[in-house]
């Protein structure tokens, strides 16, 4: 069965026809070409899916694309404004925040959900927000510390 969807994906209008079982991730990775948004470990779990919705965080591997139907979808890819990166792209690339890769995109869109709710966020903050998002690479102090930078410049 398919389904049609209207909806904003970084603040582009789509009208499009889905299957109805189709997850959101893979509308974005293989129906959209937005590969920013990574799957990690397809359960909710590991945050390396997170999207804006409506600006409120969601696991992407876990909502069907059908959920997203009237919707504002955010990704990695809409932070940034034209050949300007957002300032937590751009304080996660000056202070370490990002290794790998595969966690990052997940990373900065919640740390960006994070300084949209809390505009400077104390240290206690940060890690308990960013408890459903985890990192393989590194011992979340460069991910703090990118944060903390970035409160002073985010756009909100």
């Amino acid at each position: 069965m398919t389904l049609r969807i209207r909806l904003s994906v970084n603040g582009s209008a789509r009208e499009v026809l889905i299957p109805s079982s189709r997850r959101l991730i893979d509308f974005l990775r293989d129906d959209l070409g937005l590969t920013g948004t990574k799957e990690g470990c397809g359960v909710g779990v590991c945050g390396a899916c997170t999207v804006l919705l409506d600006g409120r965080m969601i696991s992407s591997c876990l909502a069907l694309a059908a959920f997203a139907d009237g919707a504002e979808v955010t990704t990695v890819e809409g932070l940034a404004d034209d050949e300007r990166l957002h300032p937590v792209q751009q304080a996660f690339i000056e202070y370490g925040g990002a290794q790998c890769g595969i966690c990052t995109p997940g990373q900065v869109v919640a740390a960006k959900a994070l300084l949209d709710e809390v505009p400077n966020p104390t240290e206690g903050e940060i890690r308990e927000w960013m408890l459903g998002n985890l990192c393989r690479c590194t011992g979340y102090y460069k991910i703090i510390e990118s944060i903390q930078k970035a409160a002073g410049h985010a756009r909100l």
